[in-house]
């Protein structure tokens, strides 16, 4: 009597072989997973009532998920995997954390306004983000557009929306007024972070040598008041960066009148789901 059944041959071999990799190709994902680690934490903290080693946790998530694109390129260590790895962990740590950590803080105590208000500004993050996507595709656009962010770029929209945890480690007591005043505060940070506002990125800003000495010490100088004075430190620098926008504007507003381009940053085509 025949075998029943045919012997099973593998399917190309037993798989393919996964090739060797470098290892300074890992190190920029591995920042981006500690990069979730930390946003994720500051979460659990919150809900611990740990606020001030939350806000420390999401501050570090925001530091090293902008560490880990400057790390790839300077390792030449780019890759499609790293790109969507550091998208998807964005949205962790600019958006969900931030929001959870300030709604678990003072947003519950103005009822569902308050959770409108972390939802908004969880989800104005993520349309955020992609829109910074689609435009980093976009080849056509004019080079000096690209000094320019759409909207408030999402990490300081994520330290700018922690501004009432900063002032309530200064002394502000966390009160039913206040905690309305946050909400209101978020929705303003929410629809900045999808505004059309040009906010100038600083990346081909240009040092004059005689200013490269002062500027070193001013950047030293800042982060030692970081160390020192933390919540007044990023009280100030808040405020400073609301402050900044209107003359980001006037800027962009020149600029574009002297290369003959439109007034406003150029629109994005969102389409719909699944189209390309």
């Amino acid at each position: 009597m025949g075998a029943s059944f045919k012997r099973f041959e593998p399917h190309g071999q037993g798989g393919p072989r996964i090739r060797e990799i470098p290892l300074r190709l890992m190190f920029p994902n591995l920042v981006t997973i500690l990069a979730i680690c930390a946003g994720l934490s500051g979460i659990r903290f919150a809900f611990e009532d740990r606020f001030e080693t939350a806000t420390v946790m999401v501050l570090l998530a925001a530091f090293l998920d902008g560490v880990d694109g400057r790390l790839a390129r300077l390792l030449k260590a780019t890759s499609r995997f790293g790109a969507q790895m550091d998208s998807l962990a964005d949205i962790v740590n600019f958006g969900v954390a931030p929001a959870l950590v300030l709604y678990a803080f003072l947003l519950d105590r103005a009822g569902s306004p308050g959770w409108i208000a972390a939802l908004l500004f969880a989800i104005a993050c993520g349309m955020r983000l992609a829109r910074f996507n689609v435009l980093d595709e976009q080849k056509d656009r004019p080079a000096w557009q690209n000094e320019y962010f759409v909207g408030v770029p999402a990490p300081a929209g994520a330290l700018m929306v922690m501004l009432p945890l900063y002032l309530s480690f200064l002394g502000l007591e966390p009160t039913l007024e206040i905690a309305y005043g946050g909400a209101a505060f978020t929705v303003l940070v929410a629809f900045l972070l999808v505004s059309r506002l040009p906010v100038y990125s600083g990346k081909s800003a240009k040092i004059p040598g005689d200013r490269v000495l002062p500027v070193i010490l001013g950047v030293v100088l800042f982060f030692l008041l970081l160390v020192s004075y933390p919540w007044y430190t990023l009280t100030v620098s808040v405020f400073a960066y609301l402050c900044f926008l209107p003359f980001s504007v006037r800027a962009y507003s020149r600029r574009a009148r002297k290369e003959g381009e439109t007034m406003l940053p150029p629109d994005v085509d969102e389409g719909t789901p699944g189209q390309a």
